[in-house]
């Protein structure tokens, strides 16, 4: 994916390893947690695509898509897990870059919707990207409060 320009910055967006982002889930998304709880299922499955969001040569920012049907949604459907962003580089475009990347790649795919399980203080950011919410809140132990969230794509 080539680069997108913001203001001061360039966000590079490039399909990474697993093993690459997992340091980056573990220290943002499962810093409780056992490493070994940083490998996903589905994770290592042909169809399932890692993006990085790049600052220069350092990874700041992770997203995993998999094919995968919302309970409910239509067929075609993607799911977004494991999106995160180094603190230091939030707000400042990196991550609205990466989330573009995973639409563009759904799209290029023709997917219908893309959905996640978005963090309660992940609603903002999802919905200023074109997300509905689409549950009431719902604990993931050892993790928090989260929603059914996702984006109707163009057929």
């Amino acid at each position: 994916m080539d680069a997108e320009r913001r203001p001061g910055i360039a966000v590079l967006i490039r399909r990474v390893s697993t093993e690459e982002i997992r340091s980056l889930r573990h220290r943002i998304l499962r810093p409780g947690q056992s490493f070994e709880e940083t490998l996903y299922p589905g994770d290592d499955l042909s169809d399932t695509v890692h993006l990085g969001a790049f600052d220069g040569q350092r990874l700041v920012g992770i997203a995993s898509l998999y094919r995968e049907d919302r309970a409910g949604g239509p067929p075609g459907g993607w799911r977004l897990r494991g999106m995160a962003t180094d603190a230091d580089v939030r707000g400042t475009g990196f991550g609205a870059a990466l989330l573009g990347g995973c639409v563009e790649h759904v799209v290029a795919e023709g997917g219908a919707e893309l959905w996640c399980n978005a963090r309660l203080s992940a609603v903002g950011f999802y919905r200023r990207a074109g997300f509905e919410v689409l549950s009431e809140e719902f604990d993931v132990p050892g993790i928090g409060l989260h929603v059914v969230m996702a984006r109707a794509l163009p057929a």
